[in-house]
């Protein structure tokens, strides 16, 4: 059974910096998209970031120039490092491996919690 391990997460003034990283534990397909979503209070979840095993990557507008992803394909781990940190960027952020191969599977992480403020 795979498992995401999320780490990284916490509380930083506005302007700061964050690194979030997600481990996949297990065995998953090695063609898959792996990404980071958000989710405000209030909110719905929202697409951050993702890449794919080739290396393509996706930002939602309001992160781009800010925030990079990045992955380690022998370590089945992706990383978000988060820039320029804004209060609108306090959530709680969920790991996300989604398979493109069979089983095409849909996995999450648990989440962990972003705040920005000071």
């Amino acid at each position: 059974q795979v498992q995401l391990v999320e780490s990284g997460g916490g509380l930083v003034q506005p302007g700061g910096s964050l690194r979030l990283s997600c481990e996949a534990s297990g065995t998953i397909r090695s063609i898959n998209a792996m990404g980071w979503y958000r989710q405000a209070p209030g909110k719905q979840r929202e697409l951050v970031a993702d890449i794919r095993s080739g290396g393509t990557t996706n930002y939602a507008d309001s992160v781009k120039g800010r925030f990079t992803i990045s992955r380690d394909n022998a370590k089945n781990t992706v990383y978000l490092q988060m820039n320029e940190l804004k209060p609108e960027d306090t959530a709680v952020y969920y790991c996300n491996v989604r398979e493109i191969v069979w089983p095409k599977r849909d996995l999450w992480g648990q989440g962990t919690q972003v705040t920005v403020s000071s």
